[in-house]
């Protein structure tokens, strides 16, 4: 086969190949596309069938009805507080669990390891119930508290820093050793800020799971000043005969603003931690 024949079939391969990454680019991108299209639609338009692309009538009246018949601030508030104090917590306690894992040695290590892994394979829902039970004997039902403590460290957090925390040489932390720093200084000052593409990883996965959280905010919240953004929206948006599409889809574009824009300050450390990590 000669040089030009290799040449014509690599064009070829790169050719079928990106047109496959466009076919699922389009996949994945185009529901939300039309999410963000079908927001600025009247109802009648949203219902239309078949249905329409492009709006033949743009409007905003589904985002008024939005800030105007929600208490959008307060859920905004709620949703907002409730992930990032999540997500807050996962990177401390997950980094420190993580560390103690990676590098410490202490009797029942190889223990709690198999725990952790354990805790991997239970269903969340399994869980569900007993956490419910135990929030509610506390007395933390409609709390902050409730909704934010039996989320703040979950197994695949520290699964994750410890595997990231295996790479970091061992020899690095007994020069801190050595040097006459303790375990709180060589975790805060050497260890930590060489975890960043893994708590970017972190970070972000927290805090779309906890931004996006439905049933547990659903059950334990029980007056509206404790709603998150998704829970209000799914009460307020479904009646009994109808549900208003278009509030809804003005919710989701809401929803979805503040996940994009923390994955795209972080972009780089997330790709940077999946490489890393050996996420999948």
């Amino acid at each position: 086969m000669t040089s030009a024949q290799l040449r014509g079939r690599d064009r070829t391969a790169r050719i079928s190949l990106y047109a496959v990454l466009v076919v699922g680019l389009l996949f994945v991108v185009g529901p939300f596309v039309w999410m963000a299209l079908a927001a600025v639609k009247p109802e009648a338009e949203i219902r239309a069938v078949p249905p329409t692309w492009l709006p033949e009538t743009w409007t905003l009246a589904n985002f008024q009805d939005l800030f105007t018949r929600l208490d959008f601030p307060t859920y905004f508030f709620n949703s907002t507080l409730v992930a990032v104090l999540v997500t807050a917590g996962n990177l401390v306690f997950c980094s420190l669990l993580g560390y103690a894992l990676a590098k410490l040695n202490f009797p029942g290590r190889k223990a709690l390891l198999l725990i952790v892994l354990g805790m991997l394979m239970v269903p969340g829902m399994v869980l569900f119930v007993p956490q419910f039970v135990l929030v509610s004997n506390l007395g933390l039902a409609n709390s902050y508290a409730g909704l934010i403590l039996p989320y703040l460290a979950g197994p695949f957090g520290v699964f994750l820093m410890r595997q990231f925390l295996l790479s970091i040489p061992d020899d690095l932390i007994e020069a801190a050793r050595v040097d006459g720093a303790g375990e709180w200084r060589i975790f805060w000052q050497v260890v930590l800020p060489l975890c960043r593409p893994a708590l970017a990883t972190l970070g972000i996965l927290t805090f779309l799971s906890s931004w996006n959280n439905f049933l547990w905010p659903l059950v334990v919240a029980t007056t509206e000043d404790k709603y998150t953004l998704p829970v209000a929206l799914a009460l307020y948006s479904i009646g009994q005969n109808r549900t208003d599409f278009g509030l809804l889809l003005a919710g989701a574009v809401v929803v979805v603003l503040p996940v994009l824009v923390v994955f795209l300050v972080l972009q780089r450390h997330f790709m940077r931690g999946i490489a890393t990590t050996g996420l999948k």
